[in-house]
């Protein structure tokens, strides 16, 4: 299958550059894959398409202000950091964790070779940076250190940015510190929001469980995959980097018993679809607790063995996410429900709208 297969016309005044005035007042399109049939709606309304019984898996995992804005020395050019994902090393069990290895994607790269020295400060604080390996794409192996006492990640926290999708093109402001997490964010480590849990509110989490809809929790920490382009002519040949995953005791036993009644399983976003479609059911439904790294790519032809209802923002034209959402309804529905969309002005991506796949 072609990557051109998921290509789509898109205005560039669709595309969400900020956040709506208030969280769930976002709309929501509701698309049945048996029939086509297509629900305009808003997401607070969520509660009166969804069934009793249906169990919601949501994604728990927190973002971190992953970006950093420093200089590099001596020369005191402007270098750009992105940490994408902490590496093993003896060094970070030290007791203040003082010094640590990451995996990040730096600008620019082709100034930024191994021996390569940057500092980042601000707010009282000071963290250094030396690049040891240099990868493709700009990825390259650093070491951060500080003086500080209180240690790396704190200093992370007083002095990085959140790392906002590349198509939005403002500034990040403080004010996405907090909208640029779901209201559930428990567990920190992704470099992006699983942004199809932007929409809940407490009030709809509250009407919700009223109604009698069970509610779960995965944890998968969003990496760099998220905004990867795929590079490749040929779906197929793509590969997604591997992101970390929990599926904590309760929630396999949650998905157990919905498995076992015949009850739908709605997936919150494409990243809890990629950690319960990681999972391995036994023939019995039973499903365990787990944790660990999952590679898995889906794509048409993937056959879905627990999903059975799908919440997601609407993605990039020729992304893997979009060929996820197409794998799970479709491709001609898929494309047709967002020519639809696009007709309609629904906001794309992070910041933009939702959809319910049933």
């Amino acid at each position: 299958m072609n990557v051109s297969d998921f290509d789509f016309e898109l205005p560039a005044e669709l595309i969400a550059q900020n956040p709506p005035p208030e969280r769930g007042h976002s709309r929501l399109l509701v698309l049945h894959r048996g029939t086509g049939q297509r629900e305009h709606t808003t997401f607070s309304h969520l509660v009166d398409v969804l069934e009793q019984g249906d169990l919601l898996v949501v994604n728990d995992t927190r973002v971190f202000p992953a970006r950093l804005l420093g200089r590099r020395v001596p020369s005191g050019g402007h270098v750009e950091c992105l940490l994408l994902r902490q590496l093993p090393t003896p060094d970070s069990q030290l007791p203040t964790e003082t010094s640590q290895l990451w995996d990040a994607l730096v600008h620019p790269g082709q100034k930024l070779r191994p021996g390569s020295r940057v500092v980042v400060e601000g707010a009282g604080a000071r963290l250094h940076g030396e690049v040891l390996e240099r990868h493709f794409y700009g990825r390259r192996t650093i070491r951060v250190w500080t003086e500080d006492p209180l240690g790396v990640r704190k200093v992370i926290e007083r002095l990085g940015h959140i790392p906002l999708p590349p198509y939005i093109t403002r500034d990040d402001v403080p004010a996405d510190r907090d909208r640029y997490q779901t209201v559930y964010a428990r567990e920190e480590g992704s470099v992006a929001a699983p942004t199809a849990g932007l929409h809940f509110t407490p009030a709809v989490l509250d009407a919700l469980a009223a109604k009698g809809i069970e509610r779960a929790s995965i944890t998968l920490h969003v990496g760099y995959g998220t905004f990867k382009p795929v590079r490749v002519d040929r779906v197929e040949e793509h590969e997604v980097d591997p992101e970390v995953f929990t599926v904590p005791p309760d929630t396999a036993a949650a998905l157990t018993r919905a498995t076992r009644d015949g009850r739908r399983i709605i997936a919150v976003g494409t990243t809890t679809t990629r950690a319960l479609e990681s999972l391995i059911r036994a023939d019995d439904g039973s499903i365990d607790a787990t944790s660990g790294e999952t590679r898995l790519f889906i794509h048409p032809g993937h056959r879905f063995q627990l999903v059975t209802g799908l919440v997601t923002n609407f993605h990039l034209p020729r992304s893997s996410l979009l060929m996820l959402v197409a794998a799970f309804a479709g491709r001609d529905l898929i494309l047709s429900a967002y020519r639809d969309a696009v007709a309609a002005g629904y906001r794309f991506y992070s910041y933009g709208d939702a959809m319910l796949i049933l």
